[in-house]
């Protein structure tokens, strides 16, 4: 069986709300993701000591450079993630089709994959939307007190 994650992460990789934040923001998100037949949803929140990688999974299916516009091999992303355990001081790198000096959050990701020192996750949401909606996001990024995006994971 597969697992769903609909993941909100900072739109920074390196910010961090306040206990009190991520705490409002995990009640908003219990409240529009109800799990009222016990499906098995699970609402997690994480804070990170390090800058992570928030990955698509199985969902990730092409990476491009920004600067020349070539493909990077997915085979080439899987090893920086599994050297580096998913975690970064910094996101830059240098990538191997044009060897450029680039930042990871700026290689364009078909599923958006992210990188995050914080992550709200809702595993196997039980609503028939399983993703954050608009108003949503705009929301969880006033109650945070930053902007945030979502990443949807598929393992």
């Amino acid at each position: 069986m597969s697992d769903f994650y609909a993941c909100v992460i900072p739109t920074d990789a390196g910010w961090q709300p306040e206990g009190e934040a991520a705490e409002r923001a995990e009640d908003y998100v219990a409240g529009v993701f109800p799990d009222s037949d016990g499906a098995g949803q699970e609402i997690t929140v994480e804070f990170y000591d390090r800058i992570t990688a928030v990955d698509a999974g199985e969902n990730l299916e092409r990476i491009t450079c920004p600067r020349c516009g070539a493909d990077i091999p997915l085979e080439w992303y899987a090893e920086l993630l599994e050297e580096s355990e998913g975690e970064f001081d910094d996101l830059g790198v240098t990538v191997p089709c044009c060897n450029s000096q680039l930042q990871l959050d700026t290689l364009t990701f078909d599923w958006p994959c992210g990188f995050a020192r914080f992550e709200i996750a809702v595993l196997n949401p039980a609503r028939d939307d399983p993703e954050f909606t608009e108003d949503e996001l705009t929301e969880l990024g006033i109650l945070l007190g930053h902007p945030v995006r979502q990443i949807r994971i598929h393992v």
